[in-house]
């Protein structure tokens, strides 16, 4: 028998935190923004005028699965509507459910959903990775579940897919941008004293929980000194809006052993960073800056180099540069994934009648690759 628990309060939700911590290791593909370390920092932070539904799905007392939803008002053209949708708000590449069940997870959450009040004018989910994880299994539940799924793609970020050697992979990089890459480390050793740090801390279940705020702090005056201190987009690692989300995370990431954060130095000045979180050998890109200062010296083109090299060493499984910016890192993947939304356009919403022609006209402008770019409208 199948029986689903919701939950609508934070503070309710840490009292799974066992289950959690259990479910997540055999999550295919996880990232650390499925856990719910990060969760509850993103909920203290983002959370507000938001409606927590917190899906945990057992099977004959067993549990199976959990499906971290939302519901938060967003803003579109045609006018306010409540988005049913997963709690990741584009700071990370893909979501799913957690657990080793994704599919029999989805078709019962979604099922409980369909039978309960609705709150929500708009089921919305995305990011969905179709291609190397979900296989379908997001669309054919909703469509169990009763509900009308209009897939388009949502983003598309670079990876490095870390099977084989650092020697294979750098051999199957074009000549001429190794070329450019030595010439660039080796400017740079001329200049003074390299040196490279990464840091990625245990856990403290391992006693290695540190922050290590010092390297933090030399990532946050990098990023100030460069074009993200100027910058009004409130996403880069110094803006005003997100700092103290972004600290907060930091400790939660450390504790949980999930932090990654590389440093360049020149002379022990940092010069370039690169930020991610890590979970099992997946690296998600996050930020990363140089002081242009040093620009001619390319200083965040040495530092990719030195990071993935340092990654293959260490065993790491895939490398999530993240989404945007392209062209500038088209020469380190080996392959592009792309996010995707399944969403479901209640017959009984005028506005979101209205918002499926809208994308409806548009996928017939841009053709089917189109991507959403991040955007509900």
């Amino acid at each position: 028998m199948i029986h689903v628990q919701e939950i609508n309060d934070i503070h309710e939700l840490g009292s799974y935190r066992p289950l959690w911590n259990l479910l997540l290791p055999q999550t295919r593909q996880a990232t650390f923004f499925q856990s719910l370390d990060w969760l509850e920092v993103f909920w203290k932070h983002y959370g507000g005028g938001g409606r927590l539904r917190a899906l945990v799905v057992c099977s004959d007392g067993r549990p199976v699965g959990i499906l971290p939803l939302m519901v938060r008002t967003e803003r579109t053209r045609l006018g306010r509507l409540r988005v049913l949708t997963y709690p990741l708000h584009d700071w990370g590449t893909f979501y799913g459910p957690i657990g080793p069940s994704p599919g029999a997870t989805l078709t019962a959450g979604l099922q409980h959903i369909r039978q309960t009040p609705r709150d929500w004018d708009l089921l919305d989910l995305r990011w969905i990775d179709r291609d190397d994880c979900d296989h379908g299994q997001t669309e054919a539940a909703m469509r169990r579940a009763g509900f009308h799924p209009r897939r388009q793609a949502w983003a598309q970020a670079p990876v490095v897919d870390m099977q084989g050697t650092w020697e294979e992979y750098w051999g199957s990089r074009p000549r001429k941008w190794r070329q450019n890459v030595r010439n660039g480390r080796r400017r740079l050793v001329n200049q003074g004293k390299v040196t490279f740090l990464r840091y990625r801390p245990r856990g403290t279940v391992h006693r290695q929980g540190g922050p290590r705020w010092d390297l933090y702090d030399q990532c946050l005056a990098v990023a100030e000194r460069s074009w993200q201190g100027s910058s009004a987009n409130g996403t880069t690692l110094c803006h005003a809006t997100v700092r103290d989300y972004l600290r907060e995370t930091h400790a939660a990431a450390a504790r949980a052993g999930a932090l990654d954060l590389a440093l360049l130095l020149l002379d022990q000045q940092p010069i370039a960073f690169l930020y991610h979180y890590q979970y099992r050998g997946q690296v998600c890109g996050l930020r990363k800056g140089f002081d242009p200062a040093f620009a001619a010296l390319r200083p965040g083109t040495v530092l990719d180099q030195m990071v993935l090299e340092d990654s293959f060493r260490r065993g790491d499984r895939l490398y999530d540069m993240g989404v945007g910016s392209l062209e500038v890192k088209r020469h380190w993947q080996t392959s592009i994934r792309t996010s995707y939304r399944y969403t479901h356009f209640p017959i009984t919403v005028p506005r979101a009648q209205l918002l499926r022609m809208k994308r409806w006209i548009q996928e017939k402008i841009h053709g089917q690759q189109y991507v959403a770019c991040a955007q509900t409208t």
